[in-house]
């Protein structure tokens, strides 16, 4: 097992930056197959980003390309997201999730440990 929590959030004016972590213990962090994702309110948990087990492949979605960076140190058992150029949109709570074997890299069921998440407020 692995447990996992967030930090890093907090509230930023559109255009601003934020970097948020999700630091593991437990089981190797290097096994894991690494998630961010988020919930507005009223909405479904979404998507964000992904990152494989050693960092070489990542994965995002569109919405966030080129503006939000997913990484991980496994040194320090840690995970990050990189966020610039906020908007409003982004918006959420976000929480980090992890699975040993990847069935679906978008889906949250495929995700067996999350964490408590994070809220994120971007300001108009």
């Amino acid at each position: 097992q692995v447990q996992l929590v967030e930090s890093g959030g907090g509230l930023v004016q559109a255009g601003g930056s934020l970097r948020l972590s999700c630091a593991a213990s437990g089981r190797t962090f290097s096994s894991y197959f690494m998630a961010w994702f988020r919930q507005a309110p009223g909405k479904e948990r979404e998507f964000v980003a992904a990152i494989s087990w050693r960092g070489g492949s990542t994965y995002y979605t569109d919405s966030v390309k080129g503006r939000f960076t997913i990484s991980r140190d496994n040194a320090k058992n840690t995970m990050y997201l990189q966020m610039n150029s906020l908007k409003p949109e982004d918006t959420a709570v976000y929480a980090c999730a992890a699975t040993t074997v990847v069935t679906g890299t978008r889906r949250p069921s495929s995700y067996d440990y999350w964490g408590q998440g994070t809220q994120v407020t971007v300001s108009s």
